[in-house]
């Protein structure tokens, strides 16, 4: 009989251990330190608790509290204690439990339950949270058999965890987590008791469709965010406080740059200042593709069903787009760039001389989201993707690749972004073979190494027909977003047959490259107004330069300095109320305007300009020498 297994831990190393010790054991035996900060496992790749035992040879990775695993599960049983003290609240019988995910910087549980939620009443259950962490409840597993599942959660009338099990693949393993009298249907793993749990907070509560489906019941959703120590809370609820402040919705609204109207949800409208901003951003890639070899096309916004079902979207993405008939025939609107593309590339024949070729273009794509996950430009209907798709022979991959980096490190520069990477690999609807897919995921990793760049893997979250590169950016507090992406695709070239001829006279099919920087432009003018809270960069202002004459006697002077600037193409503006000197300097500062000219008698008579900018510096010089320092400024994009 054997009595000891072989475990492989994360630093490489091996050891021994009885069969059937537990993660905490092991932990403890590596050194007591470990184990005190240890809050879960991974067992052959699979997160478990700190309770389950260890029956084969393998690999074994200790959890600590601080690392982004450990969180996971930090918040997940917070999750699990917010349900609890709403059960606990407002009765057994009056509450049914939804799901309580991690997500980005928190959690969040959704609930039945008829009492709609107020703050104040998350103040109560937030009290009640503390009271059952206190409380230092054992969290303990419990495997069941489907018909144990179901009884046991029909007896407690939870009609929605009986749906979720019964939705259950065949075969699969269900538990059950128990903290006192509380109880839910869980994968876990979670943190041995409700006592680890020590700072938390609930931010706000909404309505949601169960699942996700208009179909469904709506219930109530309370948000929350956790971390292991109160200090950490306390930070991150300050960069909440920041957030709000730098909200893209209202200061869209409040500086005229965009709007949003009940006749086209999630559909913006681009006010002069937000087109300003936009069609700055479209034209500086136009500037660094130029310089780069891409061409510009466009596609047209609707294409016929027979093409969506080719592209493989009708199989893998119905759900996302809008259908309309045109002559008794099925049509869509594009929600991706890509099938328009390829017809234009198959539209001639291509030489391998000619490859790579690299079209651009600023495509308006429609995709469904639902009305509750509508937010501002972050999400959206219909926007506007810097969209290009290389056509590429196999050995210009890398090299493509590389280009399309240096790309996005350049752009991204401008702005003031670091970023980080991450590699998403086969997502579970993909389409073609494992061996192109295999291929693929090698190309996009021997490119980042060759690079020497950090990269993390995103598993089974690439794009349906090929892995891809994503970008993370992170803004000035800190929050990350994901923009530009790189997807190697050689599934499209399959579905459309391109082919290009090779030096042997012969046909060969050629390598897709998808890549955008900006991702949605939309979105990304809704990050750079949070990122810069409104106070573009010179270069990208909507309002660059605000004239404030003293009195009616200045104006034509004023008018002669608009002039002059609008004639080098600065985007002015003249204010001519008659309010007084100081309402107009503070309305100015409120627009965020780089830099205001104060135009009096002293100015009109030595030709010279009074300079404020935003950040409150105040000199007087020549117009003329005035305006050469903004053409430098303008042209270095300085942020």
């Amino acid at each position: 009989m054997v009595n000891e297994v072989k475990v492989r831990l994360a630093d490489g190393s091996e050891r021994s251990c009885g069969i059937g010790v537990s993660v905490a054991t092991l932990a403890e035996a590596i050194s007591p330190v470990l184990r005190k900060n240890a809050v879960a496992g991974r067992v052959n790749g699979r997160l478990v608790d700190l309770d389950h035992a260890i029956m084969e040879d393998g690999s074994v990775e200790i959890i600590p509290f601080d690392s982004e695993a450990g969180l996971e599960v930090y918040r997940h049983s917070t999750a699990h204690l917010l349900a609890q003290a709403v059960k606990r609240i407002y009765g057994e019988s009056e509450v049914q439990l939804g799901i309580g995910p991690v997500i980005q910087d928190g959690f969040y549980y959704d609930f039945a339950i008829e009492k709609p939620l107020t703050p104040a009443d998350l103040r109560v259950i937030e009290k009640e949270m503390e009271a059952a962490a206190k409380e230092n409840m054992p969290i303990v597993r419990r495997v069941v058999s489907r018909e144990e599942a179901i009884a046991f959660f029909a007896q407690r009338g939870e009609a929605l965890k009986l749906e979720l099990i019964r939705d259950l693949p065949p075969g699969e393993e269900i538990s059950i987590y128990e903290q006192g009298e509380f109880a839910d249907l869980c994968r876990g793993p979670h943190l041995p008791s409700t006592g680890r749990i020590k700072a938390f907070k609930l931010l706000s509560s909404a309505g949601t469709y169960w699942r996700g489906s208009s179909n469904n019941a709506v219930l109530q959703r309370i948000y929350g965010t956790a971390f292991l120590k109160k200090s950490q809370l306390e930070r991150h609820l300050e960069l909440l406080e920041e957030a709000k402040k730098r909200d893209h919705r209202k200061l869209g609204k409040d500086l005229e740059l965009f709007m949003f109207s009940e006749e086209a949800p999630g559909m913006p409208f681009y006010l002069p200042k937000g087109m300003a901003v936009r069609t700055l951003l479209e034209n500086f890639s136009r500037e660094l593709g130029n310089r780069r070899g891409y061409d510009e096309v466009r596609t047209p916004i609707m294409l016929n069903r027979r093409l969506w079902e080719q592209s493989g979207h009708w199989a893998h993405y119905q759900e996302n787009m809008y259908f309309t008939k045109v002559d008794e025939t099925d049509y869509a609107l594009k929600p991706m760039n890509c099938p328009g593309h390829m017809l234009i590339y198959k539209h001639e024949l291509h030489s391998y001389r000619e490859l790579p070729i690299r079209l651009a273009e600023f495509g308006q794509v429609h995709r469904h989201e639902y009305s509750g996950a509508l937010n501002g430009m972050m999400r959206v209907r219909t926007f506007c993707q810097d969209d290009a798709h290389l056509f590429v022979r196999p050995d210009q991959i890398e090299e493509e690749i590389s280009r399309i980096i240096a790309l996005i490190d350049e752009m991204y520069a401008v702005f003031g972004f670091a970023y980080r990477i991450e590699l998403s690999t086969k997502p579970d609807d993909a389409m073609g073979a494992q061996e192109l897919w295999d291929e693929a995921e090698h190309s996009l990793r021997r490119v980042l190494q060759s690079q020497g760049v950090e990269y993390r893997i995103n598993p089974g979250d690439g794009a349906f027909y090929g892995p891809k590169i994503d970008f993370h950016i992170r803004d000035a507090i800190g929050r990350s977003w994901q923009c530009a992406t790189v997807q190697l695709d050689f599934q499209m070239p399959e579905k459309f047959d391109l082919s290009y001829i090779g030096e042997d006279g012969r046909k060969h099919r050629p390598v897709v490259i998808h890549r955008a920087v900006y991702g949605s432009i939309d979105r990304f003018i809704g990050i750079l107004t949070e990122h810069y809270a409104g106070a573009f960069p010179f270069w990208l202002a909507p309002v660059q330069v605000k004239l404030i004459p003293v009195s009616e006697g200045d104006w034509a002077y004023a008018l002669e300095v608009q002039a002059a600037l609008k004639a080098d193409d600065y985007r002015v503006e003249l204010d001519l109320r008659p309010e007084k000197l100081g309402y107009k300097i503070r309305g100015a500062q409120l627009e965020k305007v780089p830099y205001m000219l104060v135009i009096g008698e002293a100015e009109r008579s030595s030709g010279n300009v009074s300079v404020r900018s935003r950040n409150g510096s105040i000199e007087t010089l020549p117009v003329s020498e005035w305006i050469r320092r903004l053409g430098a400024e303008r042209a270095a994009r300085s942020y």
